[in-house]
């Protein structure tokens, strides 16, 4: 059985969970990172040079890098769901999965640590402030491409919506004041009425 090790709040190890099950797989999963701590042992460090979560092991193999491991679950498991057979749909959701890191993550990541992680009395607001600013801006690319379809890669949910996907439960709890985006919104409710989604998502920040 594929073990997952990572705390549940992380939302690397989200993306991993909700991948897993939604593909119906059976996996086990062990508290590493954060308040658990673990990551910075030597026997984990083995398995992940670089301390973070998640990681994996699976039949022998040990993976790292959460959109690596939603890319090796989707193609051994979900090809034709998951992963689109057709290489150019799957392009068209691999490269939403690489715009999430290179232009979404940073700014989310500013406001969730800003709001969630630190005191109040030791909180950067213009910095919070500029990074809700910056992801509104990226969030309406999404809401833009989303015209016209239910997902990211058009009519079922494919990997392309898993790492935006885990952020937009942060995005709309922690963001009032967000743009006017009615496809984003659209797309967020039909995340919020999957299983898998509710499951490992939409839970309380920590």
């Amino acid at each position: 059985m594929m073990r997952i090790l990572g705390r549940n709040n992380s939302v690397n190890v989200i993306k991993v969970l909700w991948c897993a099950t939604e593909l119906g797989l059976e996996f086990e999963r062990a508290d590493i990172g954060g308040a658990f701590g673990g990551n910075d042992e030597p026997e984990y460090l083995l398995k992940n040079p670089m301390g973070r979560v998640p990681t994996i092991e699976v039949d022998g193999h040990i993976m790292w890098e959460s959109q690596a491991i939603v890319r090796y679950l989707a193609a051994r498991h979900g090809i034709g769901s998951l992963m689109p057979e057709d290489l150019a749909e799957r392009a068209k959701s691999d490269l939403w999965m690489d715009w999430y890191t290179a232009h979404l993550h940073t700014s989310m990541t500013t406001i969730f640590w800003g709001l969630v992680r630190t005191p109040e009395a030791k909180r950067d607001n213009d910095a919070i402030n500029d990074a809700k600013i910056e992801a509104g801006k990226m969030w309406s690319v999404l809401d833009k491409h989303l015209a016209g379809r239910n997902f990211v890669g058009g009519k079922t949910l494919t990997m392309g919506d898993i790492p935006a996907g885990a952020a937009a439960f942060r995005y709309y709890t922690l963001v009032d004041d967000r743009p006017n985006m009615p496809h984003l919104d659209r797309w967020y409710a039909s995340l919020g009425e999957r299983t898998p989604y509710k499951t490992h998502a939409m839970n309380p920040l920590s």
